[in-house]
């Protein structure tokens, strides 16, 4: 199947074709028919799987034949929210390569940055908006945004939107949204919380379900290191001698545990930039940007940026603490192996981690290789 099978417009096909995309993946093959026929949906997909471009491309196609008919409105008519800043970015930068043909407008506001540059966009008006709930509440109730106009209500990461207490947040957002409207809501999970809150949203949705959560890549090669906790830096300094690690994005439990483990990789010669909820936005864009244009080699992050951070060709993950919550190993790895690419996910246990990798073996049904051969075993 290609994407002309889908019944896409051509500035989209020519776009997708700019980006080097031809075949969609199973959640764009099976959500945008639904989407495009204006149809609610209940997306179950990991990260990973192509679902931004799942929505907005049904989305912006859907825009942009509604602006032929009344180009000069320009209020927001689409809200996508995300629980993360680097997931916003990420969704925002899509739709601007996805409709670069279109004329479609649209802007991202989230927290942790001044507030003017995003208040002069949204008073100049925009079609699309991308939002962390947080300061999209702060913004509605200073009159910056209306939600008077949507017409296409997008939740993603939903479980995610969950596990950092947005609930509260939410309903405040939906109920300032019109009763009539198409609202399409992606989890990687489907937990009774999900299910309640998207019981309140959907009207006779469709479902949608691919690879999941429980599942892995199978291009991603999985291993673990035995490890003592306090040989994981000394391990960690070994295996980046090897040059095969082009780039790693590793994990750890805490954000000082991720400042200690770049200071020591820094002591040691390797460019190593820190990424978590304690940074400054500008500073988290700074290192972002930096490892995808491979200035940095090593970006360390914990779980609270795992599913906003989209890198081309990222060669490895390494869980330098194994995660308490299993379904969080396998959004983790999903950070490499994408779009048909193959990857490593490196894990260093340390005896009191081991319930922890046993949860995670029992949810993938799979033992991940053990690799006895290193200095610190």
């Amino acid at each position: 199947m290609s994407f002309n099978d889908l019944r896409l417009i051509k500035p989209l096909i020519l776009a997708l074709e700019k980006k080097g995309y031809s075949q969609p993946t199973p959640i764009q093959q099976q959500s945008i028919p639904h989407i495009l026929e204006g149809k609610d949906l209940f997306g179950c997909a990991q990260t990973g799987t192509g679902k931004t471009a799942a929505f907005a491309l049904p989305v912006l196609q859907l825009l942009s034949q509604k602006k032929l008919n009344n180009p000069s409105n320009r209020s927001i008519k689409a809200l996508i929210l995300a629980p993360t800043r680097e997931l916003a970015l990420q969704i925002s930068q899509s739709i601007s390569d996805y409709g670069r043909n279109l004329g479609i407008s649209h802007t991202t506001i989230f927290g942790g940055v001044g507030q003017k540059a995003q208040t002069m966009a949204l008073q100049r008006g925009v079609d699309i908006l991308v939002a962390t709930p947080g300061r999209l509440l702060d913004l509605m109730n200073q009159g910056f945004v209306k939600l008077n106009n949507v017409e296409h209500f997008i939740l993603d990461e939903a479980d995610r939107m969950l596990d950092m207490g947005f609930i509260n947040d939410l309903r405040k957002v939906i109920a300032k949204l019109p009763a009539k409207k198409q609202t399409l809501f992606f989890s990687a999970t489907v937990a009774p919380d999900i299910m309640k809150l998207a019981n309140t949203l959907l009207v006779n949705p469709v479902s949608v379900s691919v690879t999941p959560v429980s599942s892995t890549a199978e291009l991603i090669h999985q291993s673990v290191y035995f490890v003592k906790k306090e040989n994981k830096r000394s391990l960690l300094n070994h295996l980046l001698l090897d040059n095969t690690i082009h780039n790693a994005l590793v994990f750890t439990r805490t954000k000082h545990g991720a400042d200690k483990v770049v200071k020591e990789l820094i002591k040691t010669g390797i460019k190593a930039e820190a990424i978590h909820g304690n940074k400054s936005q500008s500073a988290r864009e700074r290192a972002l940007k930096g490892f995808k244009n491979s200035q940095i080699r090593v970006l360390v992050a914990t779980d609270i940026a795992s599913r906003g951070i989209d890198i081309d060709k990222l060669s490895h993950v390494i869980n330098f603490e194994i995660p308490e919550q299993a379904e969080t190993y396998v959004h983790r790895i999903g950070r490499t192996g994408r779009a048909g690419a193959s990857g490593k996910a490196l894990s260093f246990c340390a005896r009191e981690e081991m319930n922890y990798l046993k949860d995670i073996q029992k949810l993938t049904k799979k033992n991940i290789e053990v690799v006895n051969a290193h200095p610190f075993s």
